[in-house]
């Protein structure tokens, strides 16, 4: 049993270095086995997939950004930016895909967060071509299965 003085000591330290299995009983974060990713990790310099990506390919992953304002209401996919904006940015093909945003599709329709607050991406990674048959939203990577949160 520990008293009161130890576990505010040991609350402290956790939170100071992060080290929540300091504590007994309290779980580590759920997303420390899952890689977290930044979308310039995603490609070449010649715009090819990277590595790293290929390896990443179907695996669940974290990435963070910002929520883009969806297409459309009742949506259950949005673009995730590098940098928040205030329109969504909408490519007419594959070709000329940025490397800063992904489009995520989520499980579920979508909760819309402003622009400007940071959130963290959960889901699987697809990569490869493919266009929205309600939005006619052409990417070239995305993150299915998604959920996501504030930051």
């Amino acid at each position: 049993m520990m008293d009161r003085r130890d576990f505010l000591t040991k609350s402290a330290i956790a939170a100071a270095t992060g080290l929540m299995s300091v504590l007994p009983g309290m779980q580590r974060d759920a997303h420390a086995q899952i890689p977290r990713i930044k979308m310039r990790e995603l490609y070449n310099k010649d715009l090819s997939f990277s590595d790293f990506a290929k390896a990443h390919e179907e695996q669940t992953i974290l990435v963070e950004g910002f929520m883009a304002p969806p297409l459309k209401a009742e949506s259950s996919f949005f673009v995730l930016t590098k940098r928040p904006l205030a329109v969504c940015p909408f490519c007419e093909t594959d070709a000329e895909w940025p490397d800063d945003i992904l489009a995520i599709y989520t499980k579920r329709i979508l909760k819309v967060i402003p622009f400007n607050q940071k959130i963290v991406v959960k889901g699987r990674l697809a990569l490869g071509s493919f266009k929205d048959p309600e939005t006619g939203f052409v990417s070239r990577v995305r993150v299915v299965n998604a959920s996501y949160e504030r930051f």
